[in-house]
């Protein structure tokens, strides 16, 4: 079986499982989008919603962030881990999004890529939940799953990103990887996968050659 087939027969058995699988950081708007995934680097997305609620509440917009205190902003974001980068990178890239994009969110890789503290995995979370436009969003999970699976080789997000571009339908490349992040936290735990459980462990390289 080749890698495409492969992919549409888990998305068969994943849209049975986690029909409604979507993104699960909370947001209200696109710039807290924006942030969240920011935050969620090196963070579990639970942890950044529980953050977030009060965060939100303070910082109501591109210019609360843009004008915000260093120090105090690091507090806020603390418990999302690498907080002082973080804070640096969040008020950096509000402060560009206010001088060159009207405080608005762009709607284009480059422009997004060009954003501190921005990469192709927010880039493309952002892209696909804001403006409706496909991506292959590889998160740990992502990587994790597609690697076990043997959908790719590479350790790489980005080289990830184009080999699932290659297999996956381009109208579920969003989808596919949410749907990978929900099956990664139900069954593929990193430490321990449930092998036994997996409804797709048949097309599973890693099952196979246990």
């Amino acid at each position: 079986m080749n890698k495409k087939d492969k992919v549409i027969k888990i998305l068969e058995i994943f849209d049975q499982l986690y029909p409604e699988a979507e993104c699960s950081l909370e947001y209200w708007t696109p710039l807290q989008l924006l942030i969240s995934t920011q935050l969620a680097a090196q963070c579990t997305d639970a942890r950044v919603n529980i953050v977030s609620q009060e965060l939100y509440k303070k910082y109501r917009g591109v210019e609360d962030f843009a004008n915000a205190d260093l120090a105090e902003l690091e507090q806020d974001i603390k418990p999302t881990g690498f907080y002082r980068n973080k804070a640096k990178n969040i008020i950096a890239c509000c402060r560009q999004l206010l001088e060159k994009h009207n405080g608005k969110i762009p709607d284009n890789m480059e422009d997004l890529l060009k954003l501190p503290g921005v990469g192709r995995k927010t880039a493309n979370l952002v892209l696909f939940e804001i403006y409706g436009i496909q991506g292959v969003v590889v998160d740990t999970h992502a990587k994790r799953l597609t690697n076990h699976i043997g959908l790719t080789k590479n350790q790489d997000p980005e080289k990830i990103e184009y080999d699932l571009q290659k297999i996956v339908p381009k109208d579920r490349w969003a989808d596919f990887c949410h749907k990978l992040v929900f099956h990664g936290r139900a069954v593929c735990n990193a430490r321990k996968p449930d092998c036994e459980n997996c409804k797709i462990s048949s097309f599973c390289d890693y099952y196979n050659k246990k």
